[in-house]
């Protein structure tokens, strides 16, 4: 090898090396949350167990992903379910799982096959379960701006109108 290959290949090697160098500091000072899951529940392990039992008898995984789990075969854009509790209280889950018509209470841009369900036929107490589980799915502060975002975008089709 020459002198002048010798030269090249070692400009080329300093040249990677620093970029692996600066990749990796970069990396470093990246936010924390890049790391953090932002979703959390705040429920029970009864109360996951008993609402958990409801949301497979009624097929919310149909429409809703849940922890970021969804159908594969899933074709109807609604809001995920994650943190809908930082956005919404017990009282209001509940209101909305009784009513005759939940279009009503959040109005939506799906066709009527695909818009929510009522569920004002359950029981009293099956309806008050899944609305506290829905309420102790909280999302961390500082992704809350998002979660709002993607559900106002899945329920307008725009992330402006709410």
């Amino acid at each position: 090898m020459r002198t002048g290959e010798k030269r090249i290949y070692l400009l080329i090697a300093v040249v990677v090396l620093g970029a692996m160098l600066w990749n990796f500091l970069r990396q470093r000072e990246s936010s924390e949350h890049d790391r953090e899951i932002p979703f959390y529940t705040t429920a029970s392990a009864a109360l996951l167990h008993e609402a958990g039992e409801i949301y497979r008898q009624q097929n919310c995984k149909e429409c809703h992903t849940l922890w970021t789990v969804r159908n594969l075969m899933q074709a109807v854009p609604a809001p995920a379910l994650d943190g809908m509790g930082s956005i919404h209280s017990e009282e209001w889950f509940f209101e909305y799982f009784s009513a005759q018509n939940p279009q009503q209470i959040l109005p939506s841009r799906l066709k009527e096959e695909y818009q929510m369900p009522s569920f004002a036929h359950l029981p009293e107490s099956e309806r008050r379960t899944l609305a506290a589980y829905m309420a102790s799915l909280k999302v961390r502060d500082w992704d809350l701006d998002e979660v709002r975002r993607a559900r106002c975008a899945k329920l307008t089709g725009s992330e402006n109108d709410c």
